[in-house]
């Protein structure tokens, strides 16, 4: 049986266009790992049937499951950049949350403001420990009766006994759905319209509601983010094909370079078992300053407050002169002491090789940075 306001509804309408046990979180929440310890990619039965099409490698990691490329990364960018491409991210989990009370109740769990969400309008939110530590990332976007959320590969089991945990005698009723449907990554800064198919939208960079921005650039419109219109369509898993249509497919490599260029931070990359939002800047799209409790509030208003965080995000522009770039996970030196690690990677079609990276909040922003043995320039991101 299909949920209320099912996606597949309006599908006949033409489409355009290291995950470890936190030991702050006994409930097992999955989070990113230390540096070092190798990670698992979720489970699956088979790949994505995208994997099928001419030239597709499938990916690694969490990313396993879906096309790392499909025979040209870079060419795959630019048709992202330009609105013709769309990108398979049928490994993200989703969930649905239904019942009378399902917007007040997730109001008072997580960090985003979302009493009187109106239908077809898209929030981020964030669920935290006890310690203010980031534990997930939710994609969300009600159609009215029903709460559709996405989320990293993986992710969705843990989420829902975490919120199963939190329903006490409240109408909300939680399902994993992500057996029954794909997600879907387009170019496109806009919600959808009745006749549309439901998604998320991204915010980013935008500051949604009562925030803070931790970035050196606060304004969205000077914000490299602002090139990248990012929406993430939910559709029935079996008409997955059908919704790519006669699209142009970019592979997890474009996607990602597009993601690293806009500063976006994405969970269990940018995240390990201690970050905060104030570190990474999430507090810009998924924080509200001023909602009311929730777990973790005491830490980020106290940062917010009284403190800086403690670690920040950069922006690195590697020593192009190789072939290959650094791991995600690689050391980040200056003056031959470790000040941080990589986080992400990836390969932009006019910016050559980049990196995101957390490192300690004193590093001095003129630095000379090491990777793996090759210079990197830092750019501030999160405010020294």
């Amino acid at each position: 049986m299909l949920h209320s306001g099912d996606p597949a509804d309006h599908l006949t309408v033409s489409v355009a266009g290291s995950l470890a046990v936190n030991p702050d979180n006994p409930a097992g929440i999955p989070v990113r790992a230390p540096a070092g310890i190798p990670v698992a990619a979720p489970s699956a039965a088979q790949g994505s049937p995208l994997l099928s099409r001419p030239g597709a490698v499938a990916g690694e990691g969490v990313d396993a499951e879906v096309a790392a490329h499909y025979g040209d990364p870079l060419r795959e960018q630019r048709l992202l950049v330009e609105g013709l491409a769309a990108v398979d991210l049928s490994h993200r989990g989703v969930l649905t949350i239904a019942g009378l009370d399902r917007l007040s109740w997730l109001h008072s769990i997580t960090t985003q403001m979302l009493t009187g969400l109106a239908p077809r309008t898209s929030a981020e939110t964030l669920v935290l420990s006890p310690k203010g530590h980031i534990e997930h990332d939710l994609h969300l976007v009600d159609d009215g009766e029903t709460t559709w959320v996405t989320v990293e590969p993986g992710t969705a089991p843990a989420l829902k006994s975490w919120l199963d945990s939190m329903r006490f005698m409240l109408r909300v009723e939680v399902s994993d759905v992500s057996a029954d449907y794909a997600v879907i990554g387009e170019p496109v800064r806009a919600e959808t319209t009745p006749s549309e198919p439901l998604a998320w939208s991204d915010p980013w960079p935008f500051l949604v509601g009562d925030t803070a921005a931790y970035s050196a650039v606060v304004d969205p419109d000077q914000h490299p983010g602002s090139e990248r219109p990012w929406r993430e369509l939910i559709v029935p898993r079996e008409q997955l094909v059908v919704a790519i249509g006669d699209r142009p497919l970019a592979g997890m490599w474009a996607a990602e370079a597009l993601r690293v260029a806009a500063w976006r931070p994405r969970l269990g990359f940018e995240t390990d078992y201690r970050t905060i939002p104030h570190e990474v800047d999430w507090l810009r799209s998924a924080v509200h300053m001023h909602k009311g409790c929730y777990r973790g509030q005491e830490t980020v208003a106290r940062v917010h407050n009284l403190g800086r965080p403690p670690r920040r995000l950069v922006f690195l522009h590697l020593d192009g002169s190789g072939h290959t770039l650094p791991a995600r996970d690689a050391e980040v030196e200056v003056d031959a002491r470790v000040v941080g690690r990589v986080t992400s990677v990836g390969r932009h079609h006019e910016l050559g090789p980049i990196a995101l990276a957390i490192i300690k909040r004193n590093t001095p922003l003129d630095a000379v940075c090491l990777v793996d043995g090759r210079s990197a320039s830092q750019e501030e991101i999160v405010q020294r």
